[in-house]
């Protein structure tokens, strides 16, 4: 099945891509979630549109992404959250929440859905993150969890 990606998923491509998948994959995941839209003639000014706005928000040159990345390795992050007694979380971290504890400390606005989590953040203490900020460009960034 022909489907136009809205939104960048790994592996897959960039918003504004036209890709092949499996019928099953497009119609279970990835429409439903809003990633992407069926493929139709008309949807080709929808890709236009799609492609124009990609480049509005992104970050046009690999210099530039390395500035960002020195920025936020730069910054220390930490984000305070309800625990128990033991250390464990009451839920977990998400990618919303990395992005805007690094918003707060002082770095760059970072979209979270360029914020990857190797593993849920389930536990208080030091943790990596990373955020993809060009094909090319990633930056590790600490984050420390603390007991609210």
């Amino acid at each position: 099945m022909k489907i136009i990606l809205t939104h960048e998923v790994s592996g897959l491509g960039t918003a504004g891509d036209v890709v092949d998948v499996k019928d099953g994959y497009a119609r279970n995941y990835l429409v439903p979630r809003g990633f992407a839209i069926r493929w139709t003639k008309g949807g080709e000014q929808d890709v236009a549109q799609i492609r124009r706005a990609r480049k509005i928000h992104e970050i046009a040159t690999i210099e530039q992404a390395n500035e960002i990345k020195a920025k936020l390795e730069g910054t220390k992050v930490r984000l305070a959250v309800r625990s128990g007694d033991a250390g464990r979380l009451f839920g977990s971290v998400t990618q919303a929440d990395v992005a805007s504890a690094i918003e707060t400390a002082g770095g760059p606005k970072v979209d979270k859905r360029r914020v990857e989590l190797g593993s849920p953040i389930k536990t208080l203490g030091a943790h990596e993150a990373t955020v993809r900020l060009h094909p090319e460009v990633a930056a590790k960034v600490n984050v420390e969890v603390v007991a609210a």
